[in-house]
């Protein structure tokens, strides 16, 4: 028997969420909690919050989680919630990297769908094999690449796709930070430990955290997927294991050629993710912190600065739209975008329906898929001193 879910505004229904991680001192498990609730699809239920009992507890009582639903282990949580009538319908995982593998699996076998935090895996072998259990277990996986859910990404993708390109020849990408530009992770602050450490980030440093997020957006937004790889990994500050800088040449399927800069030791970046499409009729360029904003450039024409509730904008921004022009829009909303895509998908599950198709765009294991195999290849070519690696299925 499953109990029904709460109702939200209007009659729709809530999801009943579960979450994995984001407990006390973790940053992301609050921007997920936020993106759950901005459209009023979700009411968390239950969690295991942290890595022991104590704090999992201790999170969960700040949160106003009936303690009963408090748990000490994924795996007793999977378990007991599979057995609830109003237990959770999804889970959220929010973890540091090693732990979305074992905690996917648990909660897919369990019966109950999963939205996981990228990197999807720390290895192509564990990234492959939940694939292959999400194709068995028939629920719905989506990864939070949260930059996908912006309105004028969704905008640009939906102009490569109707051709105002032309075909694409060119694409760059670059995602530059400056917070581990000191050995940060020494003074034991706590997102700065998990990352430099490859027993829990896994084989990539800036390259797992933030690449993945700027090839993954280059092929979301060209329609692409990447080919191969040829990549130069640096580690600068002293004493770090994993590489805090990097590097690469890109190929793409259909012959398209790229760059790609990342780098979270670079003084004066903040969040600087930036992305640039050239075609043989146009070229566009999206930034992610002014990213209200698309610059379309057509070839021999001044450029078009297409706002995300301005003209120009078309159906794809406006779906993903909450708040008038003028206003800015961003982070938090993204990730929201993401979430209500998500729950389309599963609400259409439970009723037996088929989902809205734009709710199709949220990232899947396979994109996971790819972003792991980026990495494996990317590290791969590195070592073999910078010499093309494919990165293609």
């Amino acid at each position: 028997m499953v109990a029904e879910s709460t109702q939200a505004k209007g009659g729709r229904r809530r999801l009943r969420l579960g979450m994995v991680g984001g407990g006390q001192g973790a940053f992301i498990g609050a921007v997920h909690r936020i993106a759950a609730r901005l459209d009023d699809r979700y009411e968390l239920v239950a969690g295991c919050f942290a890595s022991t009992p104590e704090r999992s507890r201790a999170s969960a009582a700040e949160l106003g989680i009936d303690p009963a639903r408090a748990y000490g282990s994924f795996a007793e949580m999977a378990a007991a919630e599979a057995t609830r009538p109003d237990g959770i319908e999804v889970v959220s995982i929010v973890t540091p990297n090693h732990v979305h593998y074992p905690a996917a699996k648990a909660f897919l076998e369990a019966g109950i769908h999963v939205i996981c935090d990228k990197p999807l895996t720390t290895s192509l072998a564990d990234a492959q094999a939940l694939a292959e259990l999400v194709a068995r277990s028939g629920r719905v996986f989506v990864l939070t690449h949260n930059y996908t859910g912006y309105p004028m990404v969704r905008q640009a993708r939906a102009m490569v796709a109707a051709g105002e390109l032309g075909r694409i020849r060119v694409i760059q990408a670059e995602y530059a930070q400056d917070w581990l530009t000191t050995p940060l992770e020494r003074t034991g602050q706590k997102q700065a430990d998990w990352r430099t450490d490859p027993a829990r980030s896994g084989p990539a440093g800036c390259t797992g955290d933030i690449a993945t997020h700027a090839i993954n957006l280059a092929c979301f937004i060209a329609g692409t997927e990447l080919d191969a790889v040829c990549a130069e990994l640096s580690t600068f500050v002293d004493g770090r294991v994993l590489d805090d800088n990097a590097q690469m040449l890109l190929r793409f399927k259909g012959g398209a050629r790229g760059g790609l800069w990342a780098s979270q030791v670079a003084p004066g970046n903040e969040n600087a993710l930036r992305v640039r499409i050239y075609g043989e009729k146009a070229g566009l360029a999206w930034v992610q912190e002014d990213p209200n904003y698309l610059t379309f450039t057509p070839l021999g024409e001044p450029p078009r600065l297409i706002r995300r509730a301005g003209a120009g904008a078309g159906p794809e921004a406006a779906r993903v739209t909450r708040i008038p022009a003028g206003h800015p829009e961003g982070y938090l909303e993204g990730f929201a975008n993401i979430y209500s895509d998500a729950a389309e998908q599963i609400l259409a599950a439970l009723e037996g329906r088929q989902p809205d198709p734009a709710a199709l765009l949220a990232p899947t294991v396979q994109d996971g898929v790819a972003g792991v195999r980026f990495i494996e290849a990317a590290v791969a070519s590195s070592r073999g001193g910078g010499v093309w690696v494919s990165a293609s299925g």
